[in-house]
């Protein structure tokens, strides 16, 4: 049972400011487990040979590439040790975006339109490039800065960069770029609907049935193309979304509810042994950060 929530770690508490910028390069191989963010996450890649597995989905990289990563996405890099791997990566905290937008310009859009397409990956054109490039260099130079007003700058730049986003967002067709990234459809359909039906009765019985599988046919494509079993899958799912609504303000038992859960003492159990914190001690933990 422990290995059901050993599947992928939570790469949480580092992030206690709106947004944080890094410029890395690894030159060991390095391979990471699944995990999960509380925050966003942007990756730029640069350089390397890399392949990104996210949501069930494989995305082998291209120079300057950009990978969009929710909060409730899981999500791994695999890295070939022959080539460093080189990024920019930013982390944010989704309210600072939804704190500067307003009726007709929703900055998370963009998140919006991955989640509802299933697709992760943005490729831009030349002229796209340039234009994120320039933005992106001015970006770095302010993180870097000491001079009077850098913080504001920091911070209208990281804005300027989500409206580009936008609006390269906004024009990109999906649906001719589906047969550019490897995943199983029909995987990818269950997936989506785990997602979106994470109180219901979600079991690989009802699953196999609904999508016309065999219950052996399910487990082994949804392991083959996930990297985990469909019920640590659908366990740590419910858990993360708990998590998320924890922090916006939900009740404990509503929570336990909404999210699938038989009863509460099995809410708090599987919570605590997730986290490492009971929801009241999580609820708090949150609200100091």
């Amino acid at each position: 049972m422990d290995d059901e929530y050993n599947t992928f770690r939570n790469e949480r508490g580092y992030l206690n400011e709106d947004f944080l910028l890094f410029y890395l390069k690894d030159c060991k191989g390095e391979q990471y487990e699944y995990h999960y963010h509380d925050f966003y996450k942007i990756i730029i890649f640069i350089s390397g040979k890399v392949t990104y597995l996210v949501e069930g989905k494989v995305y082998n990289l291209k120079p300057w590439d950009i990978l969009l990563i929710t909060n409730r996405d899981i999500h791994k890099a695999i890295i070939a040790s022959s080539e460093p791997y080189e990024r920019i990566v930013i982390w944010f905290n989704p309210r600072f975006l939804m704190k500067n937008s307003n009726s007709d310009s929703n900055l998370l859009t963009c998140f919006d339109i991955s989640s509802k397409e299933k697709q992760s990956l943005l490729r831009l054109n030349p002229e796209e490039l340039m234009l994120i490039k320039n933005n992106l260099a001015e970006l770095e130079n302010t993180f870097r800065s000491k001079l009077f007003g850098a913080d504001i700058a920091k911070g209208s730049l990281f804005l300027l960069f989500a409206v580009y986003l936008n609006r390269i967002f906004l024009q990109t067709d999906f649906t001719s770029r589906l047969n550019k990234f490897q995943y199983d459809k029909t995987i990818n359909k269950i997936i989506y609907y785990i997602n979106e039906n994470i109180g219901s009765n979600l079991t690989i019985e009802s699953l196999s049935e609904r999508f016309y599988l065999s219950k052996y046919t399910l487990m082994h494509k949804f392991k083959k193309q996930t990297g985990f079993t469909v019920h640590s899958f659908i366990l740590q799912k419910r858990l993360l979304t708990a998590g998320i609504r924890i922090r916006n303000g939900f009740q404990f038992t509503e929570v336990s509810y909404e999210c699938g859960f038989a009863d509460y003492s099995s809410f708090v159990r599987a919570f605590k042994k997730f986290y490492g914190v009971s929801p009241r001690q999580y609820a708090k933990t949150e609200e100091i950060t």
